[in-house]
């Protein structure tokens, strides 16, 4: 399975203008929509799109019709820019479970170090099995283009409710891995994006 995050940056309240644009150009091209959200806090003006590809040559047939596309996205005219990435799933997490997980969505980086993935790996799967009794982290993937870095999309019924769930984690020692940090870098993001109307997490 790979996994793909199309981060398009829009004019100043311009996701909700986009939407009925993105959403038919979505509806023509390859992969499954799995999520799409736009930012709240954090970066804001943001739109966040997660699809999933049985296989690399179809990501790639979709990269390259955005590539040539007259109209990228379906929303030029309020579009200012856009970057993809391409992920790969941590080898022990199952395929993403749409539905009504939120409606708050964070979407987390973590910048590893040049040799951090494997040893990530290996620490997160001993400890989010725990940690998911907590919140359920929706996916964690990792970059296979760019800097070496960890994805992670984390479902929350508010931010109250992703408050208490991060802290009593921490607080119950179930949470961060235990020698997890250790192989991150000090460059970490995270943004609180909602779903717009025709995620299939919402």
């Amino acid at each position: 399975m790979f996994y793909e995050i199309a981060t398009l940056r829009t004019e100043i309240f311009g996701a909700g203008k986009a939407a009925a644009g993105i959403e038919a150009w979505l509806d023509k091209g390859a992969g499954t929509l799995l999520g799409a959200w736009f930012s709240d806090i954090g970066a804001l003006n943001e739109v966040y799109l997660l699809r999933a590809f049985d296989d690399a040559e179809a990501l790639l047939a979709e990269r390259e019709r955005l590539a040539r596309a007259e109209n990228p996205f379906g929303c030029l005219e309020w579009l200012s820019g856009y970057e993809v990435e391409s992920f790969r799933p941590l080898d022990f997490m199952g395929p993403v479970e749409t539905g009504a997980l939120g409606p708050v969505y964070e979407l987390r980086t973590y910048r590893m170090r040049l040799n951090g993935l494997m040893p990530t790996m290996e620490k997160w799967q001993a400890a989010l099995p725990e940690r998911d009794a907590y919140s359920r982290c929706a996916i964690a993937m990792y970059g296979i283009d760019g800097a070496p870095r960890l994805t992670q999309v984390w479902p929350y019924a508010s931010l109250e409710a992703r408050s208490a769930a991060r802290a009593q984690s921490v607080a119950d020692g179930k949470w961060p891995p235990k020698g997890g940090p250790d192989w991150l870098t000090p460059e970490m993001t995270s943004t609180i994006a909602l779903p717009m109307a025709f995620s299939p997490l919402r």
